[in-house]
């Protein structure tokens, strides 16, 4: 699959649970980092948005765990983004080991931006990255 986004990574001793692999939470923080970075490359400040009262926020998370991450572990995670709605959007994120390649997880992170009144709406400064007019 071709992503508009990648971004490499390395597990940390700390990341992993009594059982030696990656703790399930920690997942979210390998792919909210991910569509960060995403969003800098992209033209997209997200502290600046907030700091306009444009907040972005996560309203669904669908993770599909495939095979788990251990210490020491290289990956890489992919990004592509669809507008769902009028005021929605989705990261489409997968997660890859490098030493094999193979899909260690598939997700969806479904998301709106909320203005100063707690309206969700799609501003201009990130409705290019969904494909919205």
């Amino acid at each position: 699959m071709e992503y508009a986004f990648k971004l490499d990574f390395k597990v940390r001793d700390y990341e992993c649970d009594i059982q030696g692999i990656v703790n399930n939470g920690v997942y979210q923080n390998y792919l909210e980092h991910a569509r960060h970075e995403y969003l800098l490359a992209s033209g997209v400040d997200f502290a600046a948005l907030a700091r306009n009262k444009i907040n972005l926020v996560v309203v669904r998370a669908e993770l599909d765990y495939k095979t788990p991450l251990q210490s020491g572990d290289e990956f890489w995670v992919g990004l592509n983004t669809r507008q769902s709605s009028k005021v929605r959007f989705e990261f489409l994120q997968d997660i890859y080991r490098r030493a094999d390649n193979r899909l260690v997880m598939k997700a969806k992170i479904i998301g709106t931006s909320i203005n100063e009144r707690g309206r969700p709406f799609l501003p201009e400064e990130i409705a290019g990255l969904f494909g919205a007019d």
